[in-house]
């Protein structure tokens, strides 16, 4: 079985607020991290009344002070809101703080709407295409100083960040491919270019220093319970927040319903079976098997695990149940073998 990892949204629930978010995302990653979980991801969002992850590196920070051994980063800093040299010295910071433990995943969508992407940069006068040359200098931040650099990152110089590529299209893919990065597919919630983006990365890619193999990580759902009825009832509350996002109504992490007659799935119809297309819903059993069926499908070197569950504990034992099927999976590997 592959490694786990952690994406967390850092959800604000109806009746929450985000203090008490973060400190959930950080007891979560705490748990995580005893579970075995290789790597907790922060996501950047912005003017998201359900993400308290806004500030990701500050966030970053925090949990990493709250943890020991499991890597943390950004699943991932949207880089066109950014001058590479601030997320070079604010992932230096990190970097110089918990060493070995950092990761920077970078993506090209602002993670916010027009207003807010205008808001964040004051200017919408760069152009899009201009992501892989801030890549490419963003990553040179990081190399030892050249006689004769004018502008270095301090810190961040010659410091050891792990760098990902993230996406949800063929975009993501082949740059991801160019630049020899491993490469981490949104498919928990875009999951429509998947076997093209895979296809796309796997054949194009080119080893480098970072590098010397494709390495996928997939993005995949799982809300687990102790029983099938009730691992559906707690997915009804990311079911409720694809529904007001695709109508226009994006808020706090609603608690979950009871939905006997599938009455989520009617009024969230095709938008629904295709965005939350990679779940994995139910009781252990059910999640040992989806998690070995999306693995052999797809050929993901790593899953990242995500789960948008109203109540913290739920969510907690969720993961917890995830983790105890990936090492039951490995047990059963080591019989077979």
């Amino acid at each position: 079985m592959v490694d786990l990892s952690v994406l967390d949204l850092s959800p604000i629930v109806v009746g929450g607020d985000a203090a008490q978010s973060l400190r959930n995302s950080r007891d979560l990653a705490q748990n995580a991290e005893r579970f075995g979980y290789k790597r907790f991801w922060l996501a950047e969002h912005h003017n998201m009344a359900g993400v308290a992850s806004a500030a990701t590196s500050v966030v970053i920070g925090y949990v990493a002070e709250g943890t020991s051994t499991i890597r943390v980063g950004a699943g991932g800093i949207m880089l066109p809101n950014h001058a590479p040299l601030v997320i070079a010295e604010q992932f230096g910071t990190l970097a110089s703080l918990y060493p070995g433990r950092i990761d920077l995943g970078l993506g090209r969508a602002p993670g916010s709407d027009q207003a807010t992407a205008r808001a964040l940069r004051r200017t919408l006068a760069g152009d899009i295409d201009d992501f892989p040359r801030d890549v490419i200098e963003l990553m040179n931040y990081f190399e030892p100083v050249k006689p004769g650099q004018l502008i270095r990152a301090v810190p961040g110089a010659g410091l050891d960040v792990e760098f990902w590529m993230l996406g949800s299209s063929t975009y993501g893919a082949q740059l991801a491919a160019a630049l020899g990065l491993p490469y981490a597919f949104a498919s928990h919630f875009a999951p429509a270019q998947l076997e093209l983006a895979l296809n796309v990365y796997r054949s194009q890619f080119r080893p480098s220093e970072h590098l010397d193999k494709p390495h996928v990580m997939l993005g995949v759902n799982v809300t687990a319970a102790d029983t099938d009825a009730e691992a559906q009832r707690l997915f009804t509350s990311l079911k409720q927040a694809f529904i007001n996002l695709g109508q226009g109504r994006p808020g706090p992490l609603p608690a979950p319903v009871d939905d006997p007659d599938g009455r989520l799935d009617e009024i969230g119809g095709a938008m629904l079976r295709q965005s939350l297309s990679c779940s994995i819903v139910g009781s252990p059993e059910r999640v040992r098997q989806g998690l070995a069926d999306f693995v052999r499908r797809t050929g993901a070197d790593e899953l990242m695990v995500t789960a948008q569950v109203y109540d913290h504990a739920a969510r907690v034992r969720s993961f917890e149940i995830a983790a105890q099927a990936r090492d039951e999976l490995a047990r059963l590997a080591d019989v077979s073998a």
